[in-house]
């Protein structure tokens, strides 16, 4: 049998190497993931994105659609009657639902000042209706905002995850308020029992969600550290962080219902811009059939959560609510635009902002490692991983950007001073 004689430039690798070059890179090191598990994850990835973009461009094509369907010119009357006037008062009102509705975040974390909650809601609004995300990305955004400004990470998404849940509790409450007025106002009203049916279901998923938060994570842990390695303790030891944050959020009993009921009185407050501009435009609708307009509007963005920006679906949705009380087509159209228009001037601001914060904790860390690497503290190690061998974090073992070499894993810790 041929062998393949060993050079005598190879040297021999001892049997301690793998131990010690385990214990320089943490230990347990996952493997890179394999081929197939990051076509995979790219692939949901992608499909993600364009279930989006194709959303995003079948939403604007409809408005557009509806728009030039009813006429543009009856639609730039009803915007024109509404008038500057009626749009500074729609964005008044909606920056004081934005304040008001921050302190309810607030009061769920006491201690953070004032202006930190009502940050965050104002990114997290931003996101939601001007980015090209879902809701569930503008809540990512929102509590990215507060971490940007003190608050630790574990306490910033615990806290989102009780606001949007609080949220939804008067959500739930406000579409029951404009169901009732609904009957009372229309009792023949075809659209009552699909209405109620729905709520129920949604009250039924949202009591769920509540128990999930409170039960769900002990199930987790126990799963997680049953596996007992490598991602599984890390995700064990943040699912219990955060699992601890919640149950202290939800003990404060008083905090949570101060929370609920601000959450609730912004929800019904919020009827009051269609109904301020419908009446600056000319539109004598009683505040009840706004509400009911504006209620059922709302249960039908939160159903297209995965819509971006609930494109086409919000005028849609006020085209055929509008017109059960008298609403007309070109009016409705206008009051959707005029609330895309209101999202605009006071979310891109808001963008900006978040994005002037980034960019300046990017530069202070990019010159912090400059710094350390004039002061000598940037030293690369004299460590060659094996071939086959790497050092990847539990995220790029995953869906991550991919797995790093023991190299760079040892740069980074060197840089961040590890």
């Amino acid at each position: 049998m041929l062998r393949r004689t060993r050079e005598a430039h190879e040297g021999v690798r001892p049997r301690s190497a793998k131990a010690s070059l385990s214990a320089q890179t943490g230990g347990n090191s996952p493997r890179r993931p394999t081929v197939g598990q990051r076509v995979s994850c790219g692939t949901g990835r992608a499909r993600v994105k364009l279930f989006s973009v194709l959303a995003a461009v079948v939403g604007l094509s409809l408005i557009a659609a509806l728009v030039f369907h009813f006429g543009p010119q009856g639609v730039t009357r009803s915007l024109i009657a509404v008038g500057w006037t009626g749009f500074a008062a729609v964005c008044s009102i909606h920056l004081v639902l934005i304040v008001v509705m921050g302190i309810a975040w607030g009061v769920l974390v006491p201690g953070t000042s004032l202006w930190v909650p009502v940050w965050g809601r104002l990114v997290r609004d931003s996101g939601s209706e001007l980015l090209p995300l879902s809701q569930i990305g503008g809540y990512v955004l929102g509590a990215r905002a507060v971490t940007l400004v003190g608050v630790d990470g574990t306490t910033g998404a615990a806290s989102t995850i009780v606001d949007v849940t609080l949220e939804l509790f008067g959500q739930l409450a406000y579409t029951a308020l404009g169901l009732s007025f609904l009957i009372y106002v229309e009792p023949d009203a075809a659209i009552a029992n699909p209405v109620a049916i729905g709520l129920a279901a949604a009250a039924l998923l949202a009591a769920a969600f509540l128990v999930v938060q409170r039960r769900g994570f002990d199930l987790f842990d126990r799963f997680a550290r049953v596996l007992g390695r490598g991602w599984a303790d890390k995700t064990a030891a943040g699912a219990a962080a955060l699992h601890r944050a919640l149950t202290a959020i939800y003990r404060r009993r008083r905090r949570v219902f101060s929370s609920f009921a601000l959450h609730l009185a912004c929800w019904i407050a919020s009827t009051l811009e269609a109904w301020v501009a419908l009446r600056l435009a000319g539109v004598p609708l009683v505040f009840a059939k706004v509400l009911v307009i504006e209620s059922l509007l709302y249960a039908a963005r939160s159903i297209a959560f995965a819509v971006p920006n609930a494109v086409g679906v919000q005028e849609g949705a006020y085209i055929l609510l509008g017109a059960s009380f008298g609403l007309t087509p070109e009016m409705a159209l206008a009051l959707s635009l005029l609330k895309r228009a209101r999202d605009l001037t006071i979310g891109l601001p808001s963008l900006v902002a978040w994005q002037i914060l980034e960019s300046g904790r990017l530069w202070r860390r990019i010159a912090s490692f400059q710094g350390q690497r004039g002061t000598g503290a940037f030293r690369l190690p004299k460590i060659e991983a094996p071939v086959g061998t790497t050092g990847a974090s539990p995220s790029s073992a995953g869906c991550g950007d991919g797995a790093m070499s023991i190299v760079g894993v040892q740069r980074d810790k060197t840089m961040l001073g590890a």
